[in-house]
């Protein structure tokens, strides 16, 4: 059977304001919604469960027992890889804080790793290799993924640049934008109007977005052409990067790895550059 939350992250672009609401519970806490009611889903979200109801139709499934049953058998194909994660961490103390951290951010991975389709990685590797022009935005506790996005991309392919949406007059950087260029936007909460605003405004000019958030219901969602989910809860009281820095990490290597007709060129100079610098450098 299709594992349901893929097929939600599918759909999640074809959803109401409400049903997304819905999607992106079940995509959070999909442990829960397996042995919930109907109603009790219902009142979990504060919707109806007409809502729920169609919202599953518009999967494929018969009802809402049909999705459930889904979810459940996901779940239960789940139980060696999450038996190898407590592997990882057996032996963690209650009070041992290193330990928890390292708990806390192996599960934020985990579920950017549950969440974020095969499909939609290739995506994402296309529509950055075809592009003119790419920005990388963010604020705050998503600049230091801009930034490291922005080095690794333009190290790759020379197009890449760097807005801090909070301190650049961006305006100047997406006026010339258009289908041909993607801005790659990193937000988390609370998050920063002029992030969205860029984005929007991008996307009038038909730019391509895609967006490193915390869930499909981030105010950025709406202008995205591409989610890439990423968990950023912490053991403390800030947004974690760790997870989105894991998908950005991933994002550079798999297209150095899997397109070298496109990228090797621009390595090899690269580093002949550096490496005649260090050279020089040491006599």
């Amino acid at each position: 059977m299709e594992n349901p939350i893929v097929k939600l992250q599918q759909k999640i672009g074809e959803l109401t304001e409400t049903q997304r609401r819905v999607a992106d519970y079940i995509i959070k806490h999909p442990l829960d919604v397996a042995f919930l009611t109907v109603d009790q889903l219902a009142g979990v979200v504060k919707t109806s469960t007409t809502t729920i109801m169609r919202l599953t139709f518009n999967l494929g499934y018969s009802g809402y027992t049909e999705f459930q049953k889904g979810l459940q058998e996901n779940l239960r194909n789940q139980a060696a890889p999450q038996t190898r994660l407590e592997a990882n961490i057996k032996g963690i103390e209650d009070d041992d804080l290193w330990g928890r951290y390292a708990e806390t951010q192996i599960r934020n991975i985990q579920n950017s790793i549950d969440l974020i389709s095969h499909d939609t990685l290739e995506h994402t590797q296309k529509m950055i290799l075809s592009a003119n022009r790419i920005i990388c935005t963010s604020v705050r506790s998503g600049l230091p993924v801009a930034q490291y996005l922005t080095h690794g991309l333009n190290r790759l392919f020379g197009n890449t640049s760097l807005v801090v949406a909070d301190l650049s007059d961006w305006v100047d950087n997406v006026v010339d934008m258009d289908e041909n260029d993607i801005v790659i936007a990193i937000s988390f909460p609370r998050y920063a109007r002029r992030i969205i605003d860029l984005a929007r405004t991008a996307k009038k000019s038909g730019v391509k977005i895609i967006s490193i958030t915390d869930s499909y219901s981030s105010p950025i969602a709406s202008h995205s052409d591409i989610i890439l989910p990423c968990n950023s809860s912490s053991i403390a009281f800030h947004n974690s990067a760790v997870s989105a820095m894991f998908v950005a990490d991933y994002i550079i290597s798999a297209l150095a790895i899997r397109y070298p007709e496109q990228t090797k060129k621009r390595l090899d100079k690269v580093n002949a550059i550096l490496t005649d610098i260090n050279y020089h450098s040491l006599n």
